[in-house]
């Protein structure tokens, strides 16, 4: 299921797009174009991906002012493809090209990120893919949403909602157990724990510890399968996470592996964005429109 569109997110940018890109003003449309020219364009799909972003197109014009008319041809989480026209507009012809790159920055971003999360949740199906903290600063909720919309499931949203023991942690108490007690000694209960363990001497350590999940990181693949066989027959109530090096293909191989979830940075700390493009078709009278 597809949450709630972030809308407060996505409001809180929007000032800061558009002080970077109009600034004072949109030079070239003002000498090329007369103000109540008015066009049709189209929203063009250049690749095969996942639409994500929808509610990005009306929100981004009528922070301008502007009241286009949008005709959606495809939906939030369609699997779309090269050449698929996946929406039309008619508005002030200004007014599309001072959006067009605000609103394709983040919808080509969010439909990256949703069609990266939707092959990683195919291939390690039915292991669950989870997004990381590793997200571009101020678009976490939108990166987080696009990951959603691609059938993955959020992890933690900050530092403030769970408590993860990572190496850090572990260092800086003297060992991931001595870490791990301390936080049930502070927090009790009031949050889910999960900690990180590299290898096999650290996960033995927490298998009657008071967590709840263990993320089983940068294990090579016969070391991980000895961790999950492990854990599994000592304390079959902990859930099972893994992360580092998690490529497509790596994914696609621990999907029978026990694993409950994997997480994956690249999901959104290396995003390649989906290739649209939005293309004026012809020119409507100023003041009134035609049919799309």
């Amino acid at each position: 299921m597809i949450p709630a569109f972030p809308h407060k997110a996505l409001q809180a940018l929007l000032p800061l797009a558009f002080a970077e890109d109009e600034g004072p003003g949109d030079v070239t449309s003002e000498a090329t174009l007369d103000a109540g020219h008015r066009s049709r364009a189209a929203l063009l799909c250049k690749e095969n991906g996942v639409l994500a972003g929808v509610p990005v197109m009306e929100a981004v014009f009528r922070h301008r002012g502007l009241a286009p008319r949008i005709e959606w041809l495809a939906r939030e989480g369609d699997a779309v493809q090269a050449g698929q026209v996946l929406a039309r507009v008619e508005e002030e012809t200004r007014g599309l090209l001072v959006c067009e790159r605000i609103l394709l920055n983040f919808m080509q971003r969010l439909s990256g990120i949703a069609t990266a999360t939707r092959r990683f949740a195919e291939a390690a199906a039915p292991v669950k893919i989870l997004d990381t903290r590793k997200t571009l600063p101020g678009y976490r909720e939108l990166d987080k949403y696009a990951v959603a919309v691609g059938g993955g499931v959020n992890h933690r949203h900050g530092l403030f909602d769970q408590i993860l023991i990572k190496d850090n942690h572990a260092a800086a108490n003297g060992s991931v157990r001595a870490a791990a007690d301390r936080a049930l000694a502070r927090a009790g209960r009031a949050y889910k724990v999960e900690a990180e363990v590299r290898t096999l001497e650290e996960l033995e350590s927490l298998l009657d510890a008071p967590v709840d999940i263990l993320l089983l990181d940068n294990m090579d693949d016969a070391t991980l399968a000895r961790a999950v066989a492990r854990a599994r027959a000592a304390a079959p109530h902990l859930k099972l996470e893994a992360s580092g090096n998690m490529t497509l293909e790596r994914a696609r191989a621990l999907r029978n592996s026990g694993l409950d979830f994997i997480s994956v940075g690249e999901l959104t700390h290396s995003v390649r964005a989906l290739d649209l493009s939005l293309k004026i078709g012809s020119a409507t009278p100023a003041g009134g429109s035609r049919a799309f």
